[in-house]
């Protein structure tokens, strides 16, 4: 059980940092061998939703109002 958890956070990268944890070889070929998801990434325009407020995240009219 031990074993697997640690092999479940062996590339944490808020552990990659502590000496001895992995070796730089090791990281490497780990990273190597990720899948490539690419292509899951949405257009940006997708990804974007409007504020709970309904005037939306672009804050350019909010700079023009300060003037």
């Amino acid at each position: 059980m031990i074993e697997s958890a640690l092999r479940k956070l062996r590339l944490d990268r808020r552990l990659l940092d502590r000496r001895g944890w992995i070796s730089r070889e090791e990281l490497e070929r780990a990273l190597a061998e990720l899948p490539d998801v690419s292509d899951k990434i949405a257009p940006a325009e997708e990804s974007a939703e409007p504020a709970a407020d309904g005037h939306g995240t672009d804050t350019s009219d909010a700079s023009d109002a300060a003037r």
